[in-house]
């Protein structure tokens, strides 16, 4: 876990109740402004499909949000920049009004496959595509540019490695497929010897 995510986290009620059930609390101080992201983090960001993203209401509530797209369209701009873009949906724009009142975001991006999950929290900016053609060409598969009315930058604040543990491993049809795919080979192989040695 990044010191900065530790500090944010472990606030005075989180202590009080840390402190209740296990007898002491976590105190975290004099962390650095933000932890960048880095090498690591930057590799499993392009490699998923999917995440979600927390934000909060004017009047308080907590909202999140699944978003997918190509392999990698959760982009790392920089160490301490992501930017993905947003497509046409159902026109409830809930995120994007949120993050226009209270900037701040939580991410949430999950391996299933390989029982890993990355947190990341930092400040939420929604830019209207029609004024920004050169970043939406950037940013965004040629594919899907069409469908793409706003972009969204995160300013990275810091980011939590979790534990595998309770991560129920899951498959995407793609990932099944591929360890499926040899198994498909080999009895085809013994179907073929089978055929040639049938008097």
């Amino acid at each position: 876990m990044a010191l900065k995510y530790l500090e944010l986290a472990m606030t005075e009620s989180v202590c009080r109740a840390q402190d209740q059930y296990y007898g002491r609390a976590v105190n975290i101080a004099g962390t650095p402004e933000r932890d960048p992201l880095t090498q690591d983090e930057a590799e499993f960001i392009a490699a998923r499909d999917s995440f979600y993203l927390g934000s909060i209401s004017e009047i308080g509530w907590p909202y999140i949000q699944h978003r997918g797209g190509p392999r990698g369209f959760l982009r790392v701009v920089n160490e301490t920049t992501l930017a993905f873009a947003d497509y046409k949906g159902n026109r409830q724009l809930l995120t994007t009004g949120n993050v226009s009142m209270n900037d701040r975001v939580a991410l949430f991006l999950m391996d299933y496959q390989n029982r890993a999950r990355l947190k990341i929290l930092g400040h939420a900016r929604v830019e209207d595509a029609r004024e920004h053609p050169e970043l939406v060409t950037q940013i965004t598969d040629l594919k899907m540019r069409s469908a793409v009315e706003r972009l969204v930058f995160i300013d990275v604040v810091s980011f939590d490695w979790n534990c595998p543990k309770y991560i129920t491993p899951r498959y995407s049809a793609e990932e099944v497929e591929e360890h499926v795919e040899p198994l498909k080979q080999r009895i085809a192989e013994l179907e073929t010897q089978l055929r040639a040695v049938k008097p």
